[in-house]
């Protein structure tokens, strides 16, 4: 239903096109619209980029920018017309604002759950030296395991609320481009070609299908799971788990390399193909319309400055999406980021007096969320990258 909707698009731009070069076309032979064209060129290119820009429907990506940004007022096509104008001082700002607003929310939200562990961590290393006066160490091992139970429950917590905020993070981000994709491939056929507007618009389907299966219901539940195992690790006095903490590491970051290599390998291999398809389509119609005597040379610069016009608007809302896109990754990578970084600082203070168990149990908040931060990277690149190889093989 979405590809046939597409087709439909598509088909509906492309006679709306027709016609605006056909309202064009009969003035030639008034000389003085001829003149103005000549002597105004960048006038009639700002009229086709405005009249091609209104083709498109944005209400459902403003839609859906007013639900993942609800305290933010975004109108996608002001961002597309501030990009076209080069004006990138408002999409700096923008991420410069999220940044500042995750890291005062991760300092407000985190603070008191670290503050517990460290206590926590505190009291294990008093119990822990305080086990070598005692001829009982059953008692003073039951109460450091009594200890480092509850300093488990606290760090598995505080890692599932990491989880859940690259949950949705992930989710935000897949959700936005099912409504963006729509619009930058029918950009992408204007510009270029139906042909490689619908192959890549499928390409991406999958691709938004993938993350949500794959990353969404494998990676991040054994994401927990790696970090449970890590936890269990420590209670004993050797490394039981180790190695199979390190099998759960290995298959995450292979899965993600080999995910990004698949989804760049299928846009090059799809970027030889379709574009060279509508390559051949279009210069066959340029020849034509060049070959029509008396005005094939006007007709043939018109059409050109319009298809290069369609091709700067499509980067422009390639660009734009591309802006969201790094700030809806921009959010649970600043929260992973700092949460790992102060799980980190704690386990470096608490290191030189406390237990090496209730250290690593610490630190290990600190690599999972290492590992949550490559698969947001991951899924950011996988997007960017299919816009950016989108937009470098149809230019020409």
């Amino acid at each position: 239903m979405r590809c046939s909707a597409g087709y439909k698009k598509i088909t509906g731009v492309y006679i709306g096109c027709v016609l605006i070069f056909l309202l064009l076309f009969p003035v030639v032979g008034h000389i003085g619209v001829t003149y103005c064209y000549a002597a105004d060129p960048e006038q009639e290119q700002q009229k086709i980029k405005e009249s091609i820009l209104s083709e498109f429907e944005y209400g459902e990506i403003d839609d859906s920018l007013q639900s993942l940004f609800p305290e933010k007022r975004i109108i996608f096509k002001e961002v597309i017309s501030e990009i076209l104008t080069g004006n990138l001082k408002a999409s700096a700002k923008l991420l410069s604002e999220f940044v500042r607003e995750q890291m005062f929310y991760l300092l407000q939200t985190g603070k008191k759950n670290l503050i517990h562990i460290l206590l926590i961590a505190m009291i294990a290393a008093f119990m822990n030296q305080f086990a070598g006066t005692l001829q009982n160490r059953q008692v003073a091992s039951v109460g450091f395991y009594m200890i480092y139970m509850l300093l488990a429950a606290l760090t598995v917590a505080a890692f599932d609320v990491v989880l859940k905020w690259v949950e949705s993070g992930i989710r935000n981000i897949t959700a936005f481009m099912g409504v963006f994709y729509p619009v930058y491939f029918l950009a992408v056929a204007v510009a270029k070609g139906s042909v490689t507007g619908v192959a890549f618009y499928n390409l991406v389907l999958f691709l938004i299908y993938a993350v949500e299966i794959i990353i969404g219901n494998v990676l991040l539940p054994m994401v927990r799971v790696y970090m449970i195992i890590r936890i269990l690790n420590f209670l004993g006095p050797e490394d039981m788990l180790e190695k199979l903490s390190e099998f759960l590491e290995i298959v995450i970051r292979w899965t993600l390399k080999t995910a990004l290599a698949c989804v760049i390998g299928a846009n090059l291999i799809q970027g030889m193909i379709s574009p060279a398809i509508d390559t051949v389509k279009r210069s066959t119609v340029l020849k034509g319309a060049e070959a029509i005597p008396g005005i094939g040379n006007l007709l043939g610069g018109m059409t050109e400055v319009a298809l290069g016009t369609a091709v700067l608007v499509k980067n422009g809302i390639g660009m734009a999406g591309a802006v969201i896109c790094i700030a809806l990754c921009v959010i649970p990578l600043v929260q992973t980021a700092g949460t790992a970084l102060l799980y980190k600082l704690a386990a470096a203070m608490i290191q030189p007096v406390s237990d090496e168990r209730v250290t690593g149990c610490v630190e290990a908040v600190g690599e999972g969320c290492q590992i949550l931060m490559q698969i947001v990277f991951t899924v950011g690149v996988l997007f960017l990258l299919t816009i950016a190889i989108v937009a470098a093989v149809t230019n020409a």
